[in-house]
């Protein structure tokens, strides 16, 4: 439920706070800057909060971030109630949302371990990026759009009210999430954050997922900065209800991919599960370049982004299943942190650059660049990415579920209750 009504909140405030710069100003870098901002704290924030989410309960942090949230979303309702924000206003709510965001992300993340049994992982991972997508792209795009069509306030009105409902359904999460403190001394943050960003760096399949997904990340932050003036009073002549359905495409996508990957998985093997991020991320920003800019491509657009989604949510289901099954529970926080650092720490960058490109040279340069750094991802993700690193990862899980085999077996379908303390794995 928590999952449900924050993404659905996300996804209302992602389409409105561009669109309402987009009404201020039709310049493609400043509405891209809203993207930018609301990216930019994984670049510069994320590896002291990292430490921070393995020193403190993590649900705690997460209501924390949902207050931040509901505070940033209030502020710029008042300021239209009171006669429009201007654009600085929209900027630091992009930012306080992207700093949440982190918070909330990396904490997440770091919980499941936690309040899950490692032989459930696959499944509660599953379910979550089900619902992130379900709620943050196939319900919360078009209802984001419906709601920005009718005004701007009832938009930031609903998505304040569910952050609102957010925070409260965190105080039905029982237990202790809080990793136990070590024995030896506390280090200084420094110590934990070169900690976690070694571990990164000297995992070589980690390290490659972590740089592959940076790519990835900054043509989807390319492609949902510049989709915005693009779309809407752009060359595709949306307005902003139709923009929501298309944007609804990445949802669909993602909630069909969290339904087959477990079957997928089964069928041709995690590492080609994987792939079809890089096959969805690549037509993602190749569509837009390679067809002309009128609203005909409208719909093989919505069809390239219906592909991403799919790809997106294989990605994301194994690659969080790897990362809980390598990383000790207690490095989580520290290691989500580097891993993301490095993964979106691009997408800041991106939204940025895709905004130059766009004004300087044509909204086709812009995608197309995207294009050609995503196609060469094919050649490092086959050359580290192998059979036998993936075999190595699912043999590593099978020997630490033999214990809880062993154990009486229960509905596969429902989940444990969450655990009452937070131990190492």
């Amino acid at each position: 439920m928590f999952t449900g009504t924050t993404n659905s909140a996300d996804a209302v405030a992602r389409i409105a706070l561009p669109l309402l710069a987009a009404q201020i100003s039709r310049s493609p870098i400043t509405v891209t800057a809203v993207a930018a901002l609301m990216s930019l704290p994984w670049l510069v924030a994320a590896l002291h909060i990292g430490v921070v989410v393995d020193r403190m309960d993590r649900r705690t942090l997460m209501m924390g971030a949902e207050t931040a949230r509901l505070l940033a979303i209030g502020v710029v309702l008042v300021s239209l109630l009171a006669g429009g924000p201007a654009l600085p206003l929209i900027y630091l709510a992009a930012l306080v949302l992207g700093l949440a965001d982190v918070v909330a992300g990396i904490a997440g993340v770091s919980i499941v371990p936690s309040a899950v049994p490692r032989h459930r992982w696959e499944t509660a991972n599953s379910r979550i990026t089900a619902l992130e997508y379900l709620f943050n792209g196939f319900v919360g795009q078009p209802i984001g759009g419906f709601l920005v069509a009718i005004g701007f306030v009832l938009a930031l009105s609903v998505s304040g009210i569910a952050y609102a409902v957010g925070a409260a359904l965190l105080l039905l999460l029982i237990g202790n999430f809080k990793v136990a403190a070590p024995e030896t001394p506390r280090r200084s943050v420094n110590a934990d954050i070169r900690e976690g960003v070694s571990f990164l760096w000297n995992h070589r399949l980690l390290r490659t997922m972590a740089l592959l997904i940076a790519i990835m990340a900054g043509c989807w932050a390319a492609w949902l900065a510049l989709i915005p003036v693009y779309a809407v009073g752009g060359p595709l002549g949306l307005d902003e209800r139709q923009y929501g359905f298309m944007l609804t495409c990445l949802g669909a996508g993602g909630i069909i991919g969290t339904t087959v990957v477990g079957r997928v998985n089964r069928w041709i093997g995690r590492r080609w599960s994987m792939f079809t991020d890089i096959i969805g991320a690549f037509a993602l920003v190749a569509t837009p370049a390679l067809l002309p800019a009128q609203p005909s491509s409208a719909w093989p657009i919505g069809a390239a982004a219906f592909v991403a989604g799919v790809g997106g949510t294989m990605w994301t289901v194994n690659s969080r299943f790897i990362t809980q099954s390598l990383v000790p529970a207690d490095m989580l926080g520290r290691y989500s942190a580097a891993s993301r650092l490095v993964a979106w720490g691009m997408t800041p960058i991106a939204a940025m650059l895709a905004g130059v490109l766009a004004q300087a040279f044509s909204y086709r340069v812009a995608f197309g660049t995207f294009a050609v750094l995503c196609a060469l991802l094919i050649y490092p993700f086959f050359k580290v990415l192998t059979p036998a690193q993936m075999a190595e990862v699912d043999a590593v899980t099978a020997a630490a579920a033999a214990p809880a085999a062993e154990q009486p077996a229960g509905d596969e379908d429902d989940l444990p209750e969450p655990a009452d303390s937070a131990g190492s794995r």
